[in-house]
C-alpha cells in the first residue's frame, strides 16, 4: 500500500517524516509512506506558495499508484487552495482515502461535498510530536491500511457522521466547501480558543439552516483554552448545550476526538461497524 503525504497548510520537519517512516517500517511493513517534497517547503507561514501546495495535493490525489492521501499537519492555509484543488481532481482521486483534521477540515468538507466516499477525521504525521504521539500515528496507519475498527471513535450511532474543528467548520459554512450533513451526527472539537469565541462560533453553526438538519451534535475535547478577563462563566460543554437547545439540535453527549494523541478516527458518511 502506498500512502502519499502532502501539506496544504503549514510545513513539517524532515525529522517528523523520518520518525513516521521508521514507525511504519516497524509496525506496518506493507505500507510505503511517501512524503511529497512540498511538505518541507517554507513560504512565509505556509508549506510553499498557494500554487505549490495545490499542485502537490493534486499530483498525489490524481496518481493512481497511491492508495491514500494523508495530510501532514494542520495549522492554517488549506482554505486558500481548497477550491483550486477540487476543480482539478480526476476520477482516480475518488478511489483514495483522505485522512486529517484541524485545518484539513476545509478540504475534507469539500471532498465530502463533492461525493468522495473515503474521507475521515483523524491523526496526522505531525502528531508524532505530541505526548503519546506514536499511538496516534499507529492508530491512523491501522485505519489507512486495514480500516481497523479499534481506531474508530467509539460513540458513533448507527447513522452517518462527520467531524470538524469548531472554528474551521464555522468558517466554511456558506461556502462551496459546505457538505450536506442531513441526518449526520456532527462531532466537534476545539483547541486554543477563548470560550467566548467558541460561543460565537456555535451561534453561527447552529443558526445555519442546513446544520439544523443534522441528527445531533457530539462534543469532543476543547483543550488549551486561554483565560479571559472577565471569565466567560460557562464551560465549553455548557456553551454547546446552550446553542443546541436554542436551535432545536439534539445534544448527543461526548466524542473521543480532539487536538491530542487520543484523537480517534471518524469516517465521514454512512456508519461502518
Amino acid at each position: 500500500m502506498r500512502i502519499g503525504v502532502v501539506a496544504p497548510s503549514t510545513p513539517i520537519g524532515r525529522d517528523v517524516a523520518d520518525d513516521v517512516t521508521a514507525l511504519a517500517a516497524r509496525f506496518f511493513p506493507g505500507a510505503e509512506i511517501v512524503f511529497h517534497p512540498q511538505c518541507f517547503l517554507v513560504h512565509r507561514h505556509f508549506a510553499g506558495e498557494d500554487s505549490v501546495r495545490a499542485e502537490a495535493f493534486v499530483e498525489v490525489a490524481n496518481d493512481p499508484t497511491f492508495d491514500a492521501l494523508w495530510f501532514a499537519r494542520g495549522g492554517y492555509g488549506s482554505c486558500r487552495v481548497a477550491e483550486a484543488i477540487l476543480e482539478r481532481l480526476a476520477p482516480s482521486a475518488r478511489e483514495k482515502a483522505y485522512l486529517g483534521y484541524s485545518d484539513a477540515g476545509y478540504l475534507l468538507a469539500g471532498l465530502y461535498a463533492a461525493g468522495f466516499g473515503h474521507v475521515a477525521h483523524g491523526p496526522m504525521p505531525q502528531d508524532i510530536r505530541r505526548d503519546g504521539g506514536e499511538d496516534a500515528v499507529r492508530r491512523a496507519l491501522s485505519w489507512l491500511t486495514a480500516r481497523s475498527a479499534e481506531a474508530l471513535e467509539p460513540n458513533r450511532e448507527a447513522m452517518p457522521a462527520a467531524a470538524f474543528n469548531i472554528t474551521v467548520f464555522s468558517q466554511l459554512l456558506g461556502t462551496p466547501l459546505q457538505p450536506d450533513l442531513t441526518d449526520h451526527v456532527l462531532m466537534l472539537e476545539e483547541v486554543s480558543e477563548y470560550t467566548y469565541r467558541t460561543d460565537r462560533a456555535m451561534f453561527h453553526i447552529t443558526s445555519n439552516p442546513a446544520v439544523r438538519r443534522v441528527a445531533g451534535i457530539r462534543l469532543g475535547r476543547c483543550s488549551l483554552v486561554p483565560e479571559n478577563d472577565p471569565d466567560f462563566g460557562e464551560t465549553e460543554e455548557e456553551v454547546v448545550r446552550h446553542w443546541c437547545e436554542r436551535s432545536g439540535i439534539a445534544f448527543l453527549g461526548h466524542a473521543d476526538i480532539g487536538h491530542d494523541a487520543g484523537n480517534r478516527i471518524v469516517p465521514f458518511g454512512a456508519f461502518r461497524a
